[in-house]
């Protein structure tokens, strides 16, 4: 099954929330745990108990595991391993993007299914040139994978690229058209998604993409129910919302995380 139906069946499944896995020190102490490769892996053990099989998208943060090092990329290993074991979808956060045979290594770490970190989908970024994702879009074809590319994200430094405009169409506009283009006709949608965050407050641009809308910034980061219906009218079917303190504040108790994934279900659904 390509990475969009995939992603549809476990929507339909679970609901439509993604939880993301951000061990950064803080929450790490607020867990009770050591800013260490042990607290690492213990807070990493705590996720895959609390979200495999139970949730339909988990989003690591490959950034907060990197930064221990080899030992930490092996936790991140074996925790996409673990949840994928299950059936939960693995969106790993780590933005690559490059050009030539340096992109298609990156595309061949995370996306082919024999890689020690082979995920389901990765997110990318595209302000090399869109025609420098490529390599990704290859291997992902290859192995029923999928991809999500950068487009409108919440920061406020990314307006001077994703907003400006070349011919009358803005940047983030022409991303979001190539990725329909990619998509057309996939059915039940297609597998190369647009990460669009909840708290951007409006665009005029045309999220009809037929593929996945990772949507970061739901929850704690101030991003509502309202705001989706609002940005999303017309592709709420597609939307992911992305969610990770909200969630992990229930921690390290497994039960309450669990019950915090699905309540964040439960409202989304509901609306």
């Amino acid at each position: 099954m390509s990475f969009g139906s995939r992603a549809r069946a476990a929507m339909t499944a679970y609901g439509p929330a993604c939880v993301g896995i951000d061990p950064h020190a803080s929450l790490l102490d607020d867990w009770g745990l050591t800013d260490s490769v042990e607290g690492l892996d213990r807070f990493a053990a705590t996720a895959v108990e609390a979200f495999a099989g139970h949730v339909a998208f988990v989003k690591p943060q490959s950034a907060f595991f990197e930064r221990f090092g080899a030992k930490g990329v092996a936790i991140l290993e074996r925790t996409i391993q673990d949840l994928r074991h299950t059936g939960t979808l693995v969106i790993l956060d780590v933005k690559r993007g490059d050009i030539g045979s340096t992109a298609a290594a990156y595309a061949d770490a995370y996306l082919d299914e024999d890689a020690p970190m082979g995920c389901d989908a990765i997110t990318v970024s595209p302000f090399l040139g869109f025609g420098s994702l490529q390599p990704f879009f290859d291997v992902a074809e290859r192995n029923d994978a999928g991809v999500f590319v950068l487009a409108l994200t919440s920061n406020e430094e990314g307006h001077e690229v994703q907003h400006a405009r070349s011919g009358g169409e803005t940047v983030a506009g022409s991303i979001l058209a190539q990725l329909a283009a990619l998509n057309s006709g996939a059915s039940p949608m297609g597998s190369y998604g647009a990460v669009v965050g909840a708290t951007i407050g409006a665009t005029e641009e045309d999220l009809a993409i037929n593929g996945p809308l990772l949507v970061p910034g739901f929850g704690a980061q101030g991003g509502t129910v309202e705001d989706i219906g609002r940005l999303f009218a017309g592709v709420l079917d597609n939307v992911i919302p992305a969610t990770s303190r909200g969630i992990l504040a229930a921690g390290p108790d497994v039960q309450k995380l669990r019950e915090a994934a699905r309540e964040v279900n439960r409202i989304l659904v509901g609306s």
